[in-house]
């Protein structure tokens, strides 16, 4: 049965690593991006076989409209991965609504829509697994991140729930948690400052995050869990 893997944010930084990961180990993949000509580019770079769409997470019907173009040119989707998201760094007292709003929006309920449109096939299947790609901030907070932190946090909470719901299903749901990597997130920071509070003294790459993914994604008997992947930072916050 073939291994079709739907990966939002698979166009750039980690998502495009798990994606280029996956396309090595022979999955079948769907590159979904908002942006349809990166999404198609990346795709290309993965070789034959592998498609783009473009979806805005947080709008259901286009969600829904993707799985189902996904699944009529791909086949059921069994493994999904949840990797876009957006930051808008900022004291609470001064951050606005509409940031407050678009990142739980991108961040959390994008995956649980995403993750809801997933259910039907993999529920027919009975097999199916998701890792949705958190943040350490989600586990312990850090000035200036408090909306980020809730929305990776809250996807922390909404994983693990959903591991009970559907594991009698042999549908696995679990998290990767990454600390500092090196992508259009994290590019405009002091790295020389921070890498000195990770003890294995460097920022992490998409790939060294993918590895994680991809690891649990094909862990049969690991569900409902959140697999670190940040250096060490987390023992010295």
């Amino acid at each position: 049965m073939d291994k079709v893997c739907a990966v939002f944010g698979g166009s750039r930084g980690i998502g495009r690593a798990v994606a280029q990961l996956m396309a090595q180990k022979g999955y079948r993949l769907a590159i979904i991006a908002r942006n349809l000509e990166v999404a198609k580019a990346a795709a290309a770079d993965l070789g034959g076989g592998h498609l783009a769409f473009s979806c805005d997470v947080a709008k259901e019907h286009d969600v829904q409209k993707t799985f189902e173009e996904l699944e009529k040119n791909l086949g059921p989707v069994n493994f999904l991965v949840n990797a876009a998201g957006i930051s808008r760094d900022s004291l609470l007292v001064r951050t606005k609504t509409e940031d407050m709003i678009s990142q739980l929006h991108t961040n959390l309920l994008g995956s649980m829509l995403t993750c809801k449109a997933a259910m039907k096939t993999m529920i027919q299947q009975q097999r199916g697994s998701i890792v949705n790609v958190g943040s350490i901030i989600g586990l312990k907070g850090n000035a200036g991140q408090s909306v980020y932190s809730a929305s990776k946090g809250g996807l922390v909470g909404f994983s693990r729930a959903l591991a009970k719901e559907v594991a009698r299903r042999k549908i696995r749901v679990n998290v990767v948690a990454p600390g500092f990597v090196h992508t259009d997130m994290t590019k405009d920071l002091k790295e020389e400052n921070l890498k000195k509070n990770i003890p294995l003294g460097r920022f992490g790459d998409p790939i060294d995050v993918a590895h994680a993914v991809v690891f649990l994604l094909e862990s049969p008997y690991i569900t409902g869990h959140v697999l670190v992947v940040d250096g060490g930072l987390q023992l010295t916050m």
